[in-house]
């Protein structure tokens, strides 16, 4: 199963201006990251709680982030 993270990536860019820049405060490398991006690799539960802290998402918004199945 493949999620689509669009919703993700907009508000990457509202809160951080470029996913570099937020990769970098993230502390991850841009390749591990765009591995998530691109469902290479999930998310685990500690990536969904540090990016919705440093995103500013709800935990009722979750869902919509990280949990929206590709179409």
């Amino acid at each position: 199963m493949a999620f689509d993270f669009s919703k993700l990536k907009g508000r990457i860019v509202e809160k951080y201006g470029s996913q570099s820049q937020f990769v970098k405060e993230y502390g991850v490398s841009e390749n591990t990251f765009s591995m998530k991006m691109n469902n290479k690799v999930r998310f685990s539960s500690d990536d969904i709680i540090k990016l919705s802290a440093m995103l500013e998402i709800s935990k009722e918004d979750v869902g919509e982030y990280f949990f929206t199945e590709k179409v």
